[in-house]
């Protein structure tokens, strides 16, 4: 099944439904009922279940964009919170992209889920073992044949220099990073013009943020943004104007006006030392 088929299956299940999202831990509590203690096993689930993995998707692009405008917002006041919410933004993108791919952690009963098409409609294959989020989602994302040979998504290795993750590890954990300029978040208008700034950078590799050049907020803004528009792409390719459920959300109110999910496809050539 290819991953646009998969998109339009799962979002028929939306055709009826409004632009409401469902309630918090719906997806997890679901999916808990219905796994088993331990080991592997594959249940037939109904409508109401495969339509979550839609929804999720969306919610988990929603927080991406709110973490890419706080990012934009700190730009100058705060180093470390730009770039670790800048990276947030860029993962939960590769989070809604896993939900897309019918791919779920269900952390706090211990088991990997993936949501698969069969003849009679669609099955949760549960896999015991819990995964570290921050490599999980990444890995899951780029081994996938429609995303392998693409550079705007990597494995995100968490020891790497040139890694999404790796940046954010030292942006969190390490010791005496020493950057605490005047506090003085962007107005409204100087996060829109930093957003129209991002926007309409010709690029001709994807700047995976660098430990060694932390704060590397250019790239970590860069990055984050393609990311977030790619998906926006992706679902109007594949659904258009027919879907009410994502009709309602591909143009978030609570943004309108300060990003308008336009970019300049970059032009690429292989880039020494990325991946």
């Amino acid at each position: 099944m290819t991953l646009e088929f998969q998109i339009q299956k799962i979002f028929d299940t939306l055709q009826m439904q409004g632009g409401t999202l469902p309630q918090h831990g719906i997806m997890s509590n679901k999916l808990g009922k219905i796994a088993p203690k331990r080991g592997s096993l594959d249940v037939p689930v109904k409508t109401e279940i495969v339509k979550l993995f839609a929804t999720a998707s969306i919610e988990m692009w929603l927080r991406a964009i709110h973490s890419f405008l706080i990012s934009t917002a700190l730009t100058n006041a705060s180093p470390l919170w730009a770039s670790i919410s800048g990276y947030y933004s860029s993962h939960y993108t590769i989070r809604a992209l896993a939900h897309l791919l019918g791919i779920y952690q269900l952390r706090k009963n211990r088991f990997t889920v993936t949501l698969q098409s069969s003849k009679t409609g669609f099955i949760c294959s549960f896999k015991e073992g819990r995964n570290r989020e921050h490599s999980f989602y990444w890995n899951k994302v780029k081994e996938h044949p429609y995303f392998f040979t693409d550079q705007l998504f990597t494995d995100n290795p968490e020891d790497a220099d040139i890694s999404d993750a790796g940046h954010r590890n030292l942006a969190t954990y390490i010791d005496h990073l020493n950057k605490f300029p005047n506090f003085s978040p962007l107005t409204y208008d100087e996060m829109k013009q930093r957003i129209e700034y991002i926007s309409k950078i010709e690029i001709k590799s994807y700047p995976i943020p660098m430990r060694t050049k932390y704060p590397d907020i250019d790239s970590v803004q860069i990055v984050a943004y393609h990311r977030i528009v790619y998906f926006r792409e992706l679902i109007n390719n594949v659904l258009g104007d027919s879907n009410r459920f994502w009709s309602v959300h591909r143009n978030p109110s609570w943004c309108r006006g300060i990003i308008d999910f336009q970019r300049v496809k970059p032009q690429l050539i292989a880039s020494i030392g990325q991946q």
